[in-house]
């Protein structure tokens, strides 16, 4: 079992920064990757950032390529989602997740932690 908690989300203008982390717990050393997805308002939940653990490789949606990145700090088994240039649309609900294998989706999830970036 794994357990995952986000933190590090607010309010800031168009064009700042946060930094979100994703603090995770458990038998996290037999995970394959870890991830962080969004649900906007009026929105399904998307895909943002991966960082498989194995590796270290990451994939980024479109969308925030160039100005996301994730990264890991072994030592405090955590997460981070870099977020620059932040816009208006990047607001929503951020959820960090990890997953057990390269095959299927994500297995564990946090509760989220909320963004909102003002125009």
């Amino acid at each position: 079992q794994v357990q995952v908690v986000e933190s590090g989300g607010g309010l800031v203008q168009a064009g700042g920064s946060l930094r979100l982390s994703c603090a995770a717990s458990g038998r996290t050393f037999s995970m394959y990757a870890m991830g962080w997805f969004r649900q906007g308002p009026g929105k399904e939940r998307e895909f943002v950032a991966r960082f498989r653990l194995k590796g270290g490789s990451t994939y980024y949606a479109d969308s925030v390529k160039g100005r996301f990145t994730i990264s890991r700090d072994n030592a405090k088994n955590t997460v981070y989602l870099q977020m620059n240039s932040l816009k208006p649309e990047d607001t929503a609900v951020y959820y960090c997740a990890a997953q057990k294998t390269v095959v299927g989706g994500y297995d564990y999830w946090g509760q989220g932690t909320q963004v909102t970036v003002s125009s």
